[in-house]
């Protein structure tokens, strides 16, 4: 009679896990060398195999043109031969950068003669829920392996075919590496059920970090056992002063906003001090118009709107909290930058806010007073991206407080652990 491991008796999830949980232990220890070589192999064999990715990916759109699903969603989606060389092309930027694993975050001699040295270690086990955007499964397994960490992605159904074709091509070249190829793994299952295994998954997976709508954020953080690094939605606002240069403040509205709305750090939001509105809202207005933006005013704002050729609607409670992720944008005029701080604290979800003056007495005032994980003084909110700050492709980015804030790059994916080094030192 043949006896049953307990492993078989398991589920593909749990499984998925156990395999994870050997992977990260053999990887933690690797050299730096072996890991960048890995993940040049990763970045070659995506510009190689760019054509099998392409067609999995058109399936993936085809289904979702025929669930009516919006042009937004449908481009988060799309991968087409440029993005595909920009994905691997940021795989390569992960490898020319530092490796976290082992660095002295302190160290000192105790006054009793032991040295004490805390270092960064990887996590282990990192599960990533995400929706939609597949290029999310090369920049998370890119900064795993370089930090030493396994990957467990489960990605949406909408990007099932994408993923699938992308996480073969990873796998083939860590194996093809002499990493172990369940490094990274794609969860087993298309339904929710894989989804509750890997939040309750306690013990096998270290940390879940999940990217996409408030919707799947929410259910993440209130249903997993697993701990959870947050990440926000991106309901982020631009701020014109009452001092700012006219074209320049065009401009990064505009960049903010346009872009690319379909993306966590767009602009969702235009406040305006009343003392400049006259003189720079019928501007903007046009300006949103020419870039096909559709403007959600106060009061004020629909005031401007009366000879503009900007297509704006009157401003409900719902817009100031929305995360459109469309050509749309709410807007309002604010009697101070004070007031401005107020509405954003009110509705923001923390994520980047910008302000454009040519005050530095408004500037600081600005950055001091709001709490986001990114402040942009004279700057577009479109540059709060792990790219964008020289981190390399980016996990995430964490809207909560603790461990990481913000664009989440190599160390955010460490933990840390003490090193007692002595000489024969017992405590007395």
């Amino acid at each position: 009679m043949t006896t049953l491991s307990p492993y078989d008796s398991m589920s593909p999830v749990t499984q998925a896990a156990y395999r994870a949980k050997g992977a990260a232990a053999d990887l933690a220890p690797l050299p730096r060398a072996e890991k960048d070589d890995a993940l040049l192999a990763i970045a070659d064999a995506l510009e190689v195999r760019t054509s099998d990715v392409i067609a999995a990916n058109a399936k993936d759109i085809e289904r979702a043109r025929e669930a009516g699903t919006s042009e937004t969603v449908i481009d988060r989606l799309t991968l087409t031969p440029e993005r595909i060389r920009a994905i691997a092309s940021d795989v390569r930027d992960v490898v020319a950068l530092p490796d976290p694993v082992g660095e002295v975050v302190r160290g000192s001699t105790l006054p009793n003669g032991i040295d004490l040295r805390q270092v960064r270690v990887p996590l282990g086990v990192v599960g990533i829920i995400y929706e939609a955007r597949p290029n999310v499964t090369v920049d998370a397994a890119a900064l795993c392996l370089k930090s030493g960490n396994a990957v467990l992605l489960r990605g949406s159904s909408s990007a099932y075919e994408s993923n699938t074709a992308l996480v073969r091509v990873l796998r083939d070249a860590i194996g093809g590496s002499g990493l172990p190829a369940d490094a990274v793994q794609l969860v087993p299952g298309d339904n929710r059920e894989s989804v509750r295994e890997l939040m309750r998954a306690r013990g096998l997976v270290d940390v879940l970090i999940p990217r996409g709508g408030a919707s799947l954020i929410r259910t993440v953080v209130q249903e997993s056992t697993v701990p959870v690094i947050e990440t926000g939605t991106g309901n982020c606002h631009v701020y014109v002063d009452a001092r700012a240069d006219l074209d320049m403040a065009i401009d990064i509205l505009i960049n903010s906003k346009a872009q690319r709305p379909s993306v966590c750090n767009a602009a969702e939001t235009l406040l305006v001090h009343q003392d400049i509105a006259p003189a720079f809202l019928p501007r903007a207005l046009d300006a949103l118009a020419e870039a096909g933006v559709t403007v959600h005013g106060d009061e004020r704002v629909l005031g401007y709107a009366k000879n503009s050729k900007a297509t704006v609607v009157e401003a409900t409670v719902e817009d100031w909290e929305t995360e459109y992720l469309s050509y749309d944008i709410a807007a309002a005029v604010v009697d101070s930058l004070d007031r401005a701080v107020d509405h954003i604290r009110l509705w923001t979800s923390g994520h980047t806010e910008a302000i454009v003056t040519t005050s530095q007495q408004a500037a600081r005032r600005f950055t001091q007073l709001v709490d986001s994980t990114t402040v942009a003084v004279n700057a577009s909110t479109r540059f709060t991206d792990g790219g964008q700050f020289g981190f390399g492709a980016e996990i995430g980015i964490s809207t909560q407080k603790l461990h990481a804030r913000g664009p989440m790059g190599l160390p955010e994916l460490t933990s840390t652990k003490y090193i007692v080094t002595g000489d024969g030192h017992v405590r007395r």
